[in-house]
């Protein structure tokens, strides 16, 4: 190995593999950049200092991959912690490692050539050439975006672009015949082209898998127009981040760069309108970011006073906007638990923001959101700002404990934050981690067994127990014991974590965040904001109001939990102890001797520790000595904390919401009118109504034939002239004369309506017939 635990690495980019009629491979072209790889790195500092090596390189969009010393026909992975520190030890007696930055294809499904052995993908990024090959290339990298039945997507959007990318590489049309969010189906629509794909639901692993495909095309590939896959939303995503870093990208070059790299004939028209949706994107938020939210942080702070609202504004139309409620802040710090979750919500339908929020749990176990601030992407930066501007947030200065998933940065930017902190998984995330690691030949039975095993161990209190089930699950399956134990179990076992959890391993703040959301409008980053504070008001003085009606020590929940654990004290057994002289230990015997510790509030089997609230040993032991339980729960658990956590309100802020044509100056008051929600168009030709409507009055029918009212000629039951009559209908004819004029006469000058003199006409008709 290099002189000090590191070696050198050459890092290769935008060139391109070659394999010989020998199988072995070599890398032209590109550039190349060294750097040092020391031997102590995590993946995430490998990555970190790639990203700095390559002028800030987005790494999460690339491969890294090397070959093994003398040995050039198969391309190894590296994708973590383990995977970095075996390239080191193979390369510690060479002189110069190669690592090859690889961009990933956008396929989910993506072969990588690791320790497998299966070949590399040709990377995405070359350069252009004058013939158009980059077209070739970045297509052929789209020819297998769809592999064929199996092949997985997180879901129906993801398996639509896919779909569009290979029929822009493959060049043909189709159309959906079934599309929902449960199954999607689509077609050729080349002339009796049998071509044909199916994907839907799986409701197993709650993806989307495809089902059926059609095996190749007869129809003939031909030039690709831009009516039908080349639509507004889809040109602007491509150029979008071009957009960003040159604003002055013309539709001309547009047109030309999209028929360039995906062989696409837009006209001015079209690339001029997906530009105008793609700046719309980017600057329409930043806009409002840079008039309305620094207004809106000073209303926030003037009607709640005690709050932090923080707006940061970047260069490339990126924004980061921190919320913290002097409400959320007290009830966090007088009432909860020291514990936050830390989580990414994507607010529909504003999927192009995301909300990073630090939640907390009540005594009730309730969701309780104590900061939140929203940005344009979860990355590694924005969540190093959020916790700095949460920990300026927060005056107590006591031990948190974080639980989250860990990914973007978390497991090292929660540490360099907040240092005297804990920080754990989400119990939620890690079983579904766990269940990507399963077999799929494995039955279901022995799938639901293995998630069971991983709960034990979850829950298990002692290392003892924990070895148990950790050697049940190795007898399933050593792979999956390995993949736990190198993900630290201190960092999800009760039996090594260090932080205090007090029973509490999850948070669903994303779905009530969701359901706070309306569903079928766009709201502006004033507006998410705004109606995040309006359901945190309504949530706070309910629960406030509902705890005043509780007569007990604890909290519901919290009492309910200390009743099962006494109904399991009554068959215990108690002895106190030998070796103690103050009479505070206490031996509880069950299947097993566990030993009571009421000065230190512990016991043996270590759950009394891990909850904070009594074992069934210590409430065995209360019970024999007539101690009062209650007196041995955590304070988080009491109502008299609870209704701390809920005791002050968030209030409202009136004319939140602006029209940035309303703020000219923003050292003027800003103008109260309200911001027009962002609706979507209603289906059909929109309705007009006549801006002054005249008053209209109804006519009466009238017959064409017998000048008689009530019908009209194609109900009227009078026989032509020269047909005889029946006695009754003759009578009423001969009576016609009279009654109109009696009508007429009962007619005034043209100011009466017509409607008043009916009433008179009809009685001289029923007159005559009677």
């Amino acid at each position: 190995m290099g002189k000090g635990g590191q070696i050198v690495a050459v890092l290769q980019l935008g060139g391109e593999f070659t394999t010989d009629a020998d199988g072995n491979m070599s890398y032209s072209g590109g550039e190349a950049h060294a750097m040092l790889v020391k031997s102590d790195w995590t993946f995430i500092a490998f990555k970190h200092e790639i990203s700095s090596t390559l002028n800030n390189l987005k790494v999460d969009q690339f491969l890294f991959k090397y070959f093994l010393p003398r040995n050039n026909r198969t391309l190894i992975s590296i994708s973590n912690d383990k995977d970095l520190r075996r390239m080191v030890e193979f390369h510690a007696e060479s002189e110069t490692t190669y690592i090859y930055v690889i961009k990933k294809v956008d396929n989910r499904a993506l072969s990588v050539g690791a320790d497998s052995g299966t070949p590399v993908d040709e990377p995405a990024g070359v350069p252009t050439t004058p013939d158009g090959s980059k077209r070739q290339k970045v297509c052929a990298a789209w020819k297998d975006v769809i592999t064929g039945v199996g092949q997985v997507f997180e879901g129906p959007k993801d398996f639509r672009d896919a779909l569009h990318k290979y029929a822009i590489a493959h060049k043909f049309h189709y159309r959906f015949i079934k599309n929902d969010a449960s199954r999607v189906t689509a077609e050729c629509t080349g002339e009796d082209c049998p071509w044909r794909i199916h994907a839907s639901k799986c409701p197993a692993k709650n993806n989307f898998m495809i089902k059926k495909i059609s095996e190749s095309h007869t129809c003939e590939s031909e030039t690709v127009r831009s009516h039908r896959l080349a639509s507004q939303r889809w040109v602007a995503s491509v150029i979008k981040e071009k957009l960003r870093d040159s604003p002055n990208y013309r539709p001309r070059d547009i047109a030309k760069d999209l028929q360039q790299e995906y062989g696409l004939c837009l006209n001015y028209s079209q690339a001029w309108r997906g530009r105008t949706i793609a700046q719309r994107e980017l600057y329409s938020s930043h806009e409002e970011a840079c008039i309305q939210l620094p207004l809106f942080c000073e209303r926030i702070k003037d009607t709640n006073p005690g709050s932090v609202a923080t707006v940061v504004t970047m260069e490339d139309s990126k924004f980061c906007f921190f919320v913290a409620f002097n409400a959320s802040l007290h009830g966090f710090e007088h009432g909860c638990r020291p514990l936050l979750f830390l989580d990414a919500v994507s607010p529909k339908p504003n999927n192009k923001w995301k909300l990073l929020t630090a939640t907390s749990v009540d005594g009730e176990g309730d969701v309780f959101p104590v900061a939140f601030t929203v940005v344009d992407a979860e990355n590694r930066e924005n969540w190093h700002w959020f916790l700095e501007q949460l920990k300026s947030s927060l005056s107590a200065s006591r031990a948190i404990t974080f639980i989250s998933n860990g990914e973007n940065g978390q497991w090292d930017e929660v540490p360099l934050v907040f240092p005297d902190s804990h920080h754990g998984y989400c119990m939620d995330f890690l079983i579904e981690e766990f269940k990507m690691q399963l077999d799929d030949a494995w039955t279901e039975e022995v799938r639901d067994a293995l998630v069971e095993l991983l709960k034990k161990a979850i829950y298990a209190c002692t290392v003892d127990e924990f070895d148990q089930h950790m050697e049940q699950i190795k007898v399933e399956s050593e792979k999956l014991a390995e993949w736990l134990l190198e993900i630290k179990p201190e960092r999800w076992s009760d039996a090594h974590f260090k932080g205090s959890r007090y029973g509490q391993y999850s948070c669903n703040i994303s779905n009530t965040i969701v359901d706070w959301m309306p569903s079928r409008y766009e709201l502006s980053v004033v507006q998410l904001v705004d109606t995040i504070r309006c359901k945190l008001m309504e949530m706070m003085y309910t629960r406030r109001e509902s705890s005043n009606e509780w007569a007990g020590v604890l909290t519901p929940a919290a009492n309910h939990k200390l009743q099962e654990e006494l109904s399991k004290a009554h068959s215990l057994n108690v002895t106190p102890s030998e070796s103690d002289g103050d009479g505070n230990l206490f031996k509880v015997c069950d299947d097993s001797v566990n030993v009571v510790n009421m000065d230190m509030c512990d016991c043996t089997c270590r759950k009394w520790h891990v909850s904070g609230l009594p074992c069934m040993h210590a409430m065995a032991v209360f019970e024999r000595t007539g101690q009062y339980a209650y007196d041995y729960c955590v304070k988080y658990f009491t109502t008299e904390c609870y209704r701390l956590t809920y005791a002050m309100s968030i209030n409202p802020i009136p004319d939140a919401v602006l029209p940035s044509t309303a703020i000219i100056d923003p050292s003027q008051s800003p103008a109260t009118y309200a911001f027009p929600l962002r609706t979507r168009r209603q289906v059909g030709r929109p309705k007009e109504k006549p801006a002054d409507p005249r008053i209209t009055v109804k006519r009466g029918v009238r017959c064409s034939r017998c000048k008689g009212y009530g019908h009209n000629k194609a109900t009227c039951k009078i026989p032509i002239s020269g047909e005889a009559l029946p006695s009754s209908e003759l009578a009423l004819s001969e009576a016609l004369p009279s009654a109109e004029l009696s009508l007429s006469e009962a007619l005034p000058p043209a100011e009466l309506s017509l409607s008043e003199a009916l009433p008179s006409a009809e009685l001289s008709l029923s007159d005559v017939h009677s």
